[in-house]
């Protein structure tokens, strides 16, 4: 039998450039005013990779807004939602309530989050942001991007935000969206990374 993989590869990388369009996204161009909001997109394309295609995540560390270490490395072994927005981006202050909410879902079935805050060049609005949203999961604070830079280029475009990544147990992105996400949205593609086994 043909090996089919090549084909679906291809697939996905067709999936992945309209996913990479912006769709409701929010360049630091095109950033609204402070305390505007658009809704999040409804259905934003969302890609999945099969776990024979999955790469692994870079090595994300630093100091989150209170000046408190964080790393991705630190949380391998759960599911991680891996969140990228900006105090400055209405899509993202939309959906920062919707990612509240699933953080709480799921975090008793070992899901774990962690936000960058990326080209904020000062904390304070962004831990006003962290704030007003009740989000209880930590953010790395990235002023200047580099942290968002090493992220695969096939996974995120660093010129639009929000974008949100799912990193499986074993450190290797597993989805994405290139867009606003809906806590409907964001379940769905959760439930069959969360239904995986653990990796030996």
């Amino acid at each position: 039998m043909p090996d089919r993989r090549p084909r679906a590869a291809l697939a996905a990388a067709a999936l992945l450039a309209a996913a990479l369009l912006p769709a409701g996204g929010c360049a630091a161009a095109d950033a609204l005013p402070q305390g505007s909001a658009a809704a999040p997109a409804a259905g934003a394309p969302a890609v999945t990779f099969a776990a024979a295609d999955r790469r692994p995540a870079p090595d994300l560390a630093g100091e989150d807004l209170d000046g408190t270490p964080q790393s991705l490395a630190a949380l391998r072994g759960h599911v991680v939602v891996l969140n990228i927005w900006g105090s400055w981006c209405g899509p993202c202050r939309a959906e920062a309530d919707g990612l509240q909410r699933v953080h709480a879902e799921t975090e008793p079935r070992g899901v774990r989050f962690l936000g960058i805050d990326t080209k904020d060049p000062q904390p304070g609005p962004a831990r006003t942001f962290v704030r007003d949203h009740g989000l209880t999961y930590p953010s790395l604070y990235d002023p200047k991007g580099a942290l968002v830079r090493t992220l695969p280029p096939q996974t995120v475009n660093v010129q639009a935000l929000p974008a949100t990544l799912v990193v499986d147990r074993a450190g290797r992105i597993a989805a994405a969206v290139a867009a606003p996400v809906t806590p409907e949205q964001l379940r769905a593609v959760l439930d069959p990374i969360t239904a995986e086994a653990a990796t030996p």
